[in-house]
């Protein structure tokens, strides 16, 4: 079975958590501290605060912000939604707008009709590799006052016109899930270039506590969002071979456009010329006329010949925990969109294979 992703390790990882064991700093440690170096200088930002996870990096990017009951966050119709569901659990309201049909990422035409006053947040998500359109969505956000945090989950190391996405808003939240660009297992990091907001990140992260002003002492109501040193530990070795992750993730991007371009029934995710994306994962929109089956059936032949692919996300509009109104784009991305296997190990063969199964399955 060719799975859907999976992470690619370089013999470092196991080395530097071996030696953050024998340190006996397996709860915060140097690596801790060494990871949020390093990512700065990666990403040429002021301010990084490594946490558990890609969510907890949006819960703390919220708190920061301020976002609690009444407010509105602006969130896409179609991507994960950890967006959405981390504004519900502060008390606001998730309002989803469209997404442009051919880059599937918000679509900056639908804020100007979205924004309220009672509106504390524009959250691009970056799909799938791509980058939003930001000097569009921080001409709208900035004209209005409304802070920008950029989902980065999906497309760290991705560009917006030269710059690193996740450092062109207010806030960037990444993920370093097993599936994500480099991982810790579990692990995110929220980064700005305001040090007010930084500090009330590292101050909700941890308890609501600072403690180079005073031990347990709370500030304010916290969380434990802290990363281990041993995780931290694997996500120093990941990002030393940052570079290579980079180049290889792109090849693979270069592998499936050679092989899908001007392919017939499908068409691929499109990449402004301003972007210059690291794919998570490739994606396509299922031409239902070549595709009679549809995508689930899809997937299940695809399985059929051994190789794990995955829908798109489902609209807002079509769950139950959301109040949106119908979004037709995002609704019928919902439908068709397929992604195909994406990790930096795939060679030239194992694509041919798998563009080849889904050539079988059109009619």
């Amino acid at each position: 079975m060719i799975p859907w992703a999976k992470p690619t390790l370089f013999g470092k990882e196991e080395r530097y958590v071996q030696e953050a064991l024998r340190s006996t700093w397996i709860s915060g440690g140097p690596f801790v501290d060494r990871l949020e170096k390093d990512f700065c200088e990666t990403l040429q930002v002021p301010f990084a605060a490594v946490v558990s996870n890609g969510t907890a990096a949006l819960h703390l990017a919220y708190l920061a912000l301020g976002v609690g009951h009444q407010d509105e966050v602006i969130v896409p119709g179609f991507a994960y939604q950890a967006a959405a569901n981390i504004a519900i659990l502060c008390g606001a309201r998730p309002v989803f707008v469209e997404v442009d049909p051919a880059t599937w990422c918000l679509d900056p035409s639908a804020l100007e009709s979205a924004i309220t006053p009672r509106t504390r947040a524009i959250v691009p998500i970056h799909t799938y590799g791509n980058v939003c359109d930001l000097t569009a969505i921080l001409s709208v956000a900035r004209s209005r006052g409304t802070p920008v945090v950029e989902d980065v989950s999906e497309s760290m190391m991705s560009e917006w016109e030269g710059r690193q996405a996740g450092t062109i808003g207010t806030i960037g939240t990444y993920s370093f899930h097993a599936t994500k660009t480099i991982t810790t297992g579990e692990g995110g990091m929220v980064v700005t270039r305001d040090p007010e907001l930084d500090q009330r990140v590292r101050l909700f992260r941890s308890h609501g506590m600072l403690r180079e002003r005073r031990y347990y002492w709370h500030e304010a109501p916290g969380h434990n969002f802290r990363l281990t040193n041993l995780q931290a530990a694997m996500g120093c070795a990941q990002l030393e071979s940052i570079q290579e992750i980079v180049a290889r993730r792109r090849a693979v991007h270069a592998m499936y456009r050679r092989e899908l371009d001007g392919e017939s029934g499908v068409t691929l995710q499109h990449f402004d010329a301003r972007v210059m994306p690291v794919l998570w994962a490739l994606a396509l929109k299922l031409d239902p006329g070549a595709f009679p089956q549809g995508r689930d059936r899809v997937i299940d032949q695809m399985r059929e010949l051994d190789v794990e692919c995955r829908p798109g996300f489902y609209a807002a509009s079509q769950q139950p925990i959301y109040d949106s109104l119908a979004l037709p784009v995002c609704e019928d991305l919902a439908r068709n969109v397929i992604s195909l296997p994406t990790f930096p190990d795939l060679t030239e063969e194992l694509v041919h294979t798998i563009c080849q199964g889904l050539r079988k399955l059109k009619r």
